[in-house]
């Protein structure tokens, strides 16, 4: 029985790499792959050191080539790896891959899981320091339809090994948080950056999908990214979802709206319309690569105290249903 002393504190016990690896590979139903691309194999590393890995691990691989990248999960048109489309591409390869080859007739209770990422670290002359999307398709029942929980990272650390080792920890702690704290988004949040500090990376976007996460709004989870501290800034599209701010920007004209929009007016919308036409008559600005941006500050949010989520919630959803992209 565990001693507890008069006046102790509450506090997570949070349990070392090993344990968290060693837990999955010890759980006689979870079975699944991993595809790691740019970074060495780290994360799956950590689950063969920990012991009982053969039940656990089906396939462990790393198509560092190109070409051979390629042959296995198809050519990307616009030339570049390390992409969430990239990324989607490996997980629906890898779960496909596990349906066909293991039968439920020989594996009735089995329930499958595919983590995969692909990164690049700093350059040689550290100038870039690398960035990533890193995933899990998995799921909690046989049968169940798949979750997804899908990220995009970047890397703080100055030092190629040094951000391999770091993303080692946190694909770690992204697959024991997705099969044991799914019932806590936002503290599973939070649970990535077990043994990490935010000096070491950033993580600036993240979405849920699936049957576990339906009542999951993924502008609540970018909100929690920011109140954590684990990122400055996060856009979500008009869907609702997450989107990277660099993905969407990349060589576009920005006309940025900042404002409170507690509600959106008329006003507000006049103002952004005649804004827009102004905009779209400067020189070198091309209409069809101009993204508009609402921009609320986490200090507006914060004008009356704490956060109200409801608060956030209610004009996050209006200006999505106007169609408008929100950066926080």
């Amino acid at each position: 029985m565990e001693i507890k002393l008069k006046g102790d504190k509450e506090f997570d016990n949070i349990p070392s790499l090993k344990q968290k690896a060693l837990r999955v590979n010890l759980n006689d139903d979870i079975y699944g792959t991993f595809a790691e691309i740019g970074a060495g194999q780290e994360t799956v590393r950590q689950f063969f050191r920990a012991g009982g890995a053969s039940g656990t691990i089906a396939k462990a691989m790393s198509a560092y080539d190109k070409d051979f990248s390629d042959a296995i999960y198809g050519h990307e048109n616009d030339g570049r790896y390390v992409t969430e489309a990239r990324l989607k591409k490996m997980l629906d390869h890898e779960i496909n891959l596990i349906e066909e080859r293991i039968t439920r007739l020989k594996h009735p209770d089995k329930i499958f899981f595919t983590y995969a990422n692909t990164v690049t670290t700093i350059d040689f002359a550290k100038r870039y320091k690398g960035h990533g999307w890193v995933g899990i398709r998995y799921q909690i029942e046989p049968y169940q339809e798949y979750n997804d929980i899908i990220l995009h990272l970047r890397f703080k650390e100055n030092d190629a090994r040094l951000q391999q080792e770091t993303l080692g920890i946190l694909g770690t702690n992204l697959i024991y948080g997705a099969f044991y704290k799914y019932n806590e988004p936002k503290k599973l949040l939070r649970y990535l950056y077990d043994h990490l500090d935010q000096d070491q990376l950033e993580i600036d976007t993240i979405n849920f999908s699936g049957p576990l996460y339906e009542e999951v709004d993924n502008r609540l989870m970018s909100l929690q990214l920011v109140k954590n501290g684990m990122t400055d800034a996060v856009m979500f599209a008009p869907d609702g979802n997450n989107v990277l701010p660099a993905r969407v920007l990349y060589k576009k004209n920005i006309l940025a709206l900042r404002g409170s929009f507690r509600p959106v007016t008329k006003v507000n919308m006049d103002m952004y319309e005649k804004s827009f036409e102004m905009f779209k008559k400067e020189n070198r600005v091309n209409p069809e690569k101009t993204q508009v941006i609402f921009e609320i500050t986490l200090s507006n949010l914060r004008a009356e105290g704490e956060i109200d989520e409801q608060d956030f919630m209610d004009r996050a959803k209006l200006l999505c249903s106007l169609g408008q992209t929100v950066l926080i």
